[in-house]
């Protein structure tokens, strides 16, 4: 008897995108099933930033497909993307400094219905208290890591299917590395699929149940957050020339 196996909830096949006349994926395959967390890794220039701007159509593609949630994504515009439950928190920062942050998080709720917007924007400020004490603050008064809890809690407010994190910990204290890592696992036991994309390899593998890796474009490396000897075979595929390893 066969045993169906669910189609994951993203698929990216063969992927080829770059800028212009430059080219900077080649033939990326990638897969995030439901309720997991998928840390991609690798070094600066790697394409991580491309890859996600690709997925949510910010970008457009060269070849290949992306697939969400048994939907074709070619054609369909960033905020139809937002709406079919996949979010992308880009790098960065990037909030309304000239809003507070109730009205920011409300604002990512635009088109929820608003008895229902106010109590998803509660919802956020459960993961993140520090938020809820400034909820009538500027956005511009918030410190770099407290902006990056708020573009976050923005994801959140959508309910997201699966929410994309593109370089979280960038410009963070430790501390506040480890706050928005911990609020991305919470996420995903509650059953939020959740693509991470870091530099921190170790801070990474603790909190991902897959790891891939990309160097020069191209996937390197793929891998169960358990496997022994993790760190290094990932440090060595960043390295080791553009052989994707499996394992």
């Amino acid at each position: 008897m066969s045993i169906l196996v669910p189609e994951p909830l993203l698929q990216v096949r063969d992927l080829r995108a770059g800028y212009g006349n430059v080219a900077v994926l080649h033939d990326v395959s990638v897969e995030v099933r439901a309720g997991e967390l998928l840390a991609l890794l690798g070094p600066n220039g790697a394409g991580k930033s491309t890859l996600l701007r690709v997925i949510s159509n910010l970008l457009p593609t060269a070849s290949g497909s992306v697939r969400f949630d048994g939907r074709d994504l070619r054609g369909r515009s960033p905020r139809d993307v937002v709406r079919n439950g996949l979010v992308h928190v880009l790098e960065g920062h990037r909030v309304f400094s000239g809003l507070s942050v109730r009205h920011n998080l409300l604002l990512a709720g635009y088109d929820v219905p608003r008895s229902e917007r106010a109590q998803r924007v509660e919802e956020a400020f459960a993961y993140f208290p520090e938020l809820a004490a400034k909820r009538d603050d500027l956005g511009s008064l918030l410190s770099g890591g407290q902006q990056q809890m708020l573009a976050v809690a923005q994801g959140i407010v959508r309910r997201p299917k699966l929410l994309m994190l593109d370089e979280p910990s960038a410009g963070l204290s430790p501390v506040l590395v480890d706050r928005v890592l911990a609020v991305a696992t919470r996420l995903k036991e509650t059953g939020t699929a959740i693509l991470l994309v870091e530099q921190l390899v170790e801070k990474s593998i603790r909190c991902a149940d897959r790891v891939c890796a990309l160097a020069q474009g191209r996937i390197v490396l793929r891998a169960d957050a358990q496997d022994a000897d993790l760190v290094e075979r990932i440090q060595d595929a960043y390295f080791g020339g553009s052989l994707e390893r499996s394992h």
